[in-house]
């Protein structure tokens, strides 16, 4: 379904990242963890997270696009909305799409895994799960480059905070004298923290092959379950 969008807003969340609000001129119904896509051609849409939740999104829909300097992909869509503010012209998106979206029902802990941008994807599963009040334990491990890239860190601190079911790890690659988190691989963070992952559903955004090391990693050696693993990235490794 192809629906027109105003842009309401572009602002820096970091570094070559951007939070994009649109106002669809028809409501879009979607579930935790779902994307859209960005119609720039007939045959060009660019898929793109919902970070915003699909309970307490008021008819916006939220974006964070990664752009730097090496990905035209995402730059051209950045570009495309900043015209589209300064003209109020429209933009298209195509929604929503994806079977990544969080099982509710299944009751069982959840463990919410992503790399960079990737954050968007989780971050709407989380708001999701404390706005429905699910207390299942929920583990958010989100990996990033260095600590200037975990722009949302404050705001899901402060979330981890109020609700005790919520337990929140940042992980950097890169690391300055003043962090005091895990250093190194995200996925490596999760292995060395668990023991087991058999009862938990997990939910992975970021790179291809971070989806797929996960999936190879995590079942081998840590038992979970592949019907038990949520990733669009899934349907194209």
């Amino acid at each position: 379904m192809t629906i027109k969008c105003k842009v309401k807003s572009i602002e820096p969340l970091a570094c070559n990242t951007y939070q994009i609000l649109l106002h669809p001129d028809t409501p879009v119904l979607f579930k935790a963890g779902q994307y859209l896509t960005v119609v720039m051609g007939e045959k060009d849409k660019r898929p793109f997270s919902i970070a915003s939740s699909p309970c307490r999104h008021e008819g916006e829909l939220e974006l964070h696009i990664g752009a730097a300097e090496h990905n035209a992909y995402a730059i051209e869509v950045v570009e495309a909305m900043q015209q589209a503010l300064e003209l109020g012209s429209d933009i298209e998106i195509e929604a929503p799409f994806g079977d990544a979206w969080v099982r509710e029902q299944n009751k069982r802990p959840l463990l919410l895994i992503a790399g960079g941008t990737g954050f968007s994807y989780v971050r709407s599963i989380l708001d999701h799960c404390v706005a429905q009040s699910i207390e299942s334990p929920i583990y958010l491990y989100w990996g990033a480059k260095d600590a200037r890239q975990l722009y949302a860190h404050d705001e899901i601190e402060q979330i981890a905070k109020a609700h005790q079911n919520v337990h929140f790890t940042p992980v950097v690659e890169q690391s300055e004298e003043q962090w005091q988190g895990k250093k190194g691989n995200v996925l490596q963070a999760v292995a060395e923290d668990f023991t087991s992952l058999e009862e938990f559903d997990i939910y992975i955004a970021g790179r291809f092959e971070m989806a797929g090391a996960a999936r190879e990693q995590f079942t081998q050696h840590k038992s979970a379950l592949t019907e038990h693993m949520f990733s669009d990235a899934f349907s194209f490794i």
